[in-house]
């Protein structure tokens, strides 16, 4: 199993995302962002944590419009899986390969702690090891982590059942305490809490494991 982990000027958690990827059985390779990339024989595509460009304009706003990118995206219509966490669900965002955007904090604090994370939905590529609203523990970092999306989009998400984590106490006020959504197709996935930072042994909580683990067993059967 393949994965590539994209590094962005700014960003901060590929090796983060190396060692949980490791863990599980992946081959990772870290992919310079500022160039096109070839994702063909990759299964997974990550984009980690940290503050790509500085968050200059808007979080993920500058990291979303490199030539990188529409390689992400081929790669998704092609049925790759792709897993952007934090500065990395920004990005997605600012992409469109998700729907809505990530805004500032209530009360414009940045937020650095572990939060409880509840298991929307565990019928996803992504979470199908996890049990039915299981309760998790995962550190978040972020200033802008405040999803946010129109009526409209919010009332296709729970319709289509693509909310596949929610918080259990909401750091920075996220609409419908969203923490985690995917694409129609369930190969993308982005959610602000660090899975990669609750997964092995040192770590405070190993509750980010199984979706690594999710991913790697839906890869490999």
């Amino acid at each position: 199993m393949q994965a590539a982990i994209l590094s962005f000027p700014g960003s901060n958690r590929e090796q983060d995302a190396e060692y949980a990827l490791a863990h599980v059985g992946f081959s990772c390779q870290i992919v310079p962002s500022h160039s096109a990339a070839d994702f063909s024989g990759v299964d997974v595509i990550v984009l980690p944590g940290g503050f790509s460009y500085g968050d200059y304009l808007r979080s993920g706003a500058i990291a979303a419009k490199l030539p990188i990118m529409h390689d992400v995206r081929r790669a998704a219509k092609a049925g790759r899986y792709v897993l952007g966490i934090c500065n990395g669900f920004q990005i997605l965002t600012e992409s469109r390969l998700l729907p809505g955007a990530l805004r500032m904090n209530t009360g414009q604090l940045f937020v650095c702690r572990s939060v409880k994370l509840n298991v929307a939905r565990n019928d996803s590529a992504f979470s199908h090891l996890y049990q039915p609203n299981a309760n998790l523990d995962i550190p978040v970092a972020h200033h802008n982590g405040n999803y946010f999306a129109d009526p409209d989009t919010l009332e296709q998400l729970e319709a289509e059942e693509r909310v596949i984590f929610r918080y259990g106490d909401n750091p920075n006020g996220s609409m419908h305490d969203i923490a985690g959504i995917r694409n129609s197709a369930d190969n993308v996935l982005g959610m602000m809490p660090h899975p990669e930072n609750a997964a092995l042994a040192h770590h405070q909580s190993q509750d980010g494991l199984k979706l690594f683990a999710s991913l790697a067993a839906r890869i490999g059967s």
